[in-house]
């Protein structure tokens, strides 16, 4: 078995600020990081697809550290909007994958398991959305044509359309180009995303898009033309993807916060409740 946690958009700040000046998204991260680590079954790598920091802050960058130091499995980043290639390569360059990365984009393909991870790079400097390029999808083409294990390919943007119509306007802008990329290669067996702050599944390509919830705030469900950009704190959760052989790869969403149980599936049969005795 290869198991793969997926979490997105920390939007980590300098320590003591909060992100929008109500999410103490800090805090929320140190929970996603406890919560990785209690799971029964021990991911064997956690990709992280985009916006680690909020402000692509040197400082913001240190906490990471910090804080991704506590997993003892790889972590695999690729930036987003929020952050910048330049400044993760610079901060975080003995992440596995990011050291290996060459060019102006950070992207890169590893092995996990019996799975192969392909990180892309969409950042655009100073905008919000996303763009991969035609240098960039060249290399995909060719990375993915050299090895027909089943894959999974990181981006942070979105390139299915989500209905949330305020984050559709900043999602992947060379979503065809990448589409006609990755529909002519049938082992991509997933599209790990983040940037929307919601659980979104979709078809794309002739593959599946698992665009995983953020591990701190959530983007406002509002299918509304004009609908705001707005955030709430519905729970926080992440991704597992389990890949065997037989079963092939099934995702499954994980919530950061604990709840009560776990409680046994006792059957009722023969229990006497009250008002049930004989006369």
């Amino acid at each position: 078995m290869t198991l793969i946690a997926h979490i997105t958009d920390l939007h980590l700040r300098p320590r003591g600020l909060t992100c929008y000046r109500v999410s103490d998204t800090n805090m929320l991260a140190e929970r996603a990081i406890k919560a990785l680590l209690s799971l029964e079954s021990r991911p064997d790598a956690v990709v992280l697809t985009g916006d680690l920091t909020d402000k692509d802050d040197p400082r913001e960058y240190a906490l990471a550290r910090h804080l991704l130091g506590k997993l003892p499995m790889p972590v695999y980043l690729i930036p987003g909007n929020h952050d910048t290639a330049a400044g993760m390569r610079a901060a975080m360059s003995d992440f596995p994958g990011i050291k290996e990365s060459e060019g102006p984009d950070l992207c890169y393909a590893v092995e996990i398991g019996s799975l192969r991870l392909v990180a892309l790079d969409s950042s655009v400097p100073g905008k919000p959305h996303g763009h991969l390029g035609e240098a960039q999808l060249s290399w995909l083409d060719k990375t993915l044509s050299e090895d027909d294990r089943p894959t999974l390919v990181a981006v942070h943007h979105p390139p299915a359309q989500t209905g949330i119509v305020h984050m559709d306007r900043i999602g992947l802008a060379d979503t065809q180009a990448l589409g006609e990329v990755i529909g002519a290669h049938n082992h991509v067996e997933r599209l790990l995303c983040g940037h929307v702050h919601r659980p979104i599944i979709a078809g794309f390509a002739g593959t599946v898009m698992t665009l995983a919830p953020s591990v701190a705030h959530q983007v406002v469900l509002d299918f509304a033309d004009e609908a705001p950009s707005m955030f709430n704190f519905e729970p926080p959760a992440f991704f597992l993807h389990r890949y065997t052989p037989t079963a092939g790869l099934v995702t499954h969403m994980a919530y950061v916060e604990s709840h009560p149980g776990p409680f046994p599936f006792w059957s009722d049969e023969g229990v006497n409740w009250p008002g049930d005795e004989p006369e």
